[in-house]
């Protein structure tokens, strides 16, 4: 399998040994460590988005699942 070349500019998906771009941002936030509304972030690629969803999800620490573009537009306004 030939993975793309990674960009540079786009921040790339956060699992294991992906470097492929990211379209997804994961929040959450582990409430035995964090304050409720602190919210930490993983990005996904698609072929990665639902693992990495379940993977917090069964430990009660997703919040939500948002674009990225959307999640970079919400954080500049």
């Amino acid at each position: 399998m030939i993975l793309p070349e990674p960009s540079l500019d786009t921040p790339q998906c956060s699992a294991k040994g992906c470097r492929t771009d990211a379209v997804w941002v994961l929040a959450w936030n582990n409430p035995k460590v964090h304050t409720p509304e602190r919210r930490k972030t993983w990005l996904a690629c698609e072929e990665h988005r639902e693992h990495l969803s379940q993977f917090l999800g069964v430990r009660g620490f997703l919040k939500d699942v948002v674009r990225l573009a959307d999640w970079e537009a919400a954080q500049e306004s």
